[in-house]
């Protein structure tokens, strides 16, 4: 399988990178074929509604979408994963996600399994709730299969996560994809 990782994190020892970690080690070991792009370190403007990508077919914008699009084409996996601070959706990732839209009608002829892997200092899945439901109807919109929910509570840091399963419910979800 073709499993495309997108990361929010700007930090890369930080909780979601661990577990993002854990869940590649296991989805190779279960001989799949993985692709990371980490949106904190790469160059994506924001989305400016300009529909360029309707009339012209193809986004205003030259940056590493370009790198991105191929990829988001092709996998039969998509995971998303970052933290969570403020209820929603980080900024890095959802500047992402909203470039979708130049490649919508493409997107919409694919069919995927789209997992979520979260960490969140909060402790209560209310925190989780906004992110979830935008994953949710996304996925309904483009008609993917929203396979997997992984939401991490009460890590601050990585350090927290050694108190937890959540690094090996990372690994064991990763391994489960052949």
């Amino acid at each position: 399988m073709k499993v495309l990782i997108i990361t929010g994190s700007p930090h890369k020892h930080g909780t979601s990178a661990h577990l993002v970690e854990q869940f590649k080690k296991g989805a190779m070991e279960a001989g799949n074929d993985i692709f990371v792009f980490e949106s904190a370190f790469k160059k994506v403007h924001p989305c400016i509604a300009c529909d360029k990508c309707i009339a012209e077919r193809r986004c205003t914008f030259k940056d590493d979408m370009d790198i991105l699009n191929p990829k988001l084409l092709e996998a039969d996996i998509v995971v998303f994963a970052y933290p969570i601070y403020y209820y929603n959706i980080n900024a890095q990732l959802k500047t992402v996600i909203d470039r979708f839209y130049a490649t919508n009608s493409k997107l919409m002829q694919t069919h995927k399994k789209v997992y979520i892997i979260s960490a969140m200092e909060d402790d209560t899945m209310e925190s989780a709730d906004g992110a979830n439901v935008a994953f949710k109807g996304m996925c309904k919109y483009l008609g993917w299969d929203l396979t997997y929910c992984l939401n991490a509570m009460n890590v601050l840091t990585a350090e927290d996560l050694k108190n937890t399963t959540y690094l090996d419910d990372a690994y064991n979800l990763g391994k489960s994809i052949k």
